[in-house]
């Protein structure tokens, strides 16, 4: 099983609760108080605080950045940019988050951003940094037999681009998560841990660890044997007060994932 410490929260799902320098801090105080010990810095404006002063108000409440999301173009067209901002935050990786203007149904669009990932990737990784990739539900379009995901992976030197997988988004687009834990053996250091439910009337939503149907003991087992380095809770829309969604998902950590 996975340390404890190796589980993170992203900022994204606190998204309502960084809009200011205060609001920020209140919040990082609260992901500490619920126990995290790393987090993942995405949607939060990158203004409010200059990279090093976030990595040191961060570590002042014992909580170490383990990787980003940064703007797919601007991982694209202004590498060298991405890589200085990481080298600030003291963080190795990052993931390119979602493929805005991306028309999967038009093999251009597909083949302009797989090569556009491999040379950032190849950039990034000259730099001694890691790009990974974030899946949606989407990227599991199939055209000639194969999912724009699997080539995304397939298309790309391995060690210029690697592996975000988002669990929700995986079964919500209709694949097995544990199958792709274990495709990408050893091109897994980041996972996005969210759990997967219906509503009444049959429509998937976003569930806390342990509330959903998921079989996160299995999933998180996969990816630890794939090479799983950080263990990102994400939860994109919550019931309530998303601290309160990320509290129950670090006590279902506890309790069943992690040593």
């Amino acid at each position: 099983m996975p340390k404890i410490d190796q589980f993170a929260v992203i900022l994204y799902t606190l998204r309502d609760h960084i809009k200011t320098r205060e609001d920020a801090l209140k919040s990082f105080d609260k992901v500490a108080a619920i126990g995290y010990k790393s987090v993942q810095v995405s949607g939060m404006d990158p203004s409010l605080f200059p990279e090093e002063e976030l990595r040191d108000l961060l570590l002042e409440r014992g909580l170490t950045i383990c990787a980003t999301h940064e703007p797919g173009v601007n991982i694209l067209n202004e590498t060298e940019a991405v890589i200085e901002r990481l080298q600030k935050l003291g963080t190795k990786y990052t993931a390119y988050p979602f493929p805005a203007g991306i028309e999967f149904n038009k093999e251009e669009s597909v083949a302009g951003l797989i090569k556009g990932l491999d040379e950032a990737g190849k950039k990034m990784a000259d730099a001694g940094l890691v790009l990974t990739y974030h899946n949606h539900a989407h990227e599991f379009f199939q055209k000639d037999g194969r999912t724009v995901l699997s080539r995304i992976y397939d298309e790309t030197n391995p060690q210029h681009l690697q592996a975000e997988i988002d669990i929700h988004w995986v079964q919500r687009g209709g694949e097995n998560p544990i199958t792709w834990m274990e495709k990408l053996n050893g091109r897994l250091p980041l996972l996005h841990l969210k759990d997967y439910m219906v509503d009444p009337g049959g429509a998937p939503m976003f569930a806390e660890l342990g509330n959903g149907t998921l079989p996160l003991k299995e999933i998180v087992a996969a990816a630890e044997k794939s090479g799983c380095q950080h263990y990102i809770v994400e939860q994109d829309v919550c019931p309530g007060d998303p601290f309160d969604s990320i509290a129950t998902s670090f006590a279902y950590i506890q309790k069943e994932l992690a040593d």
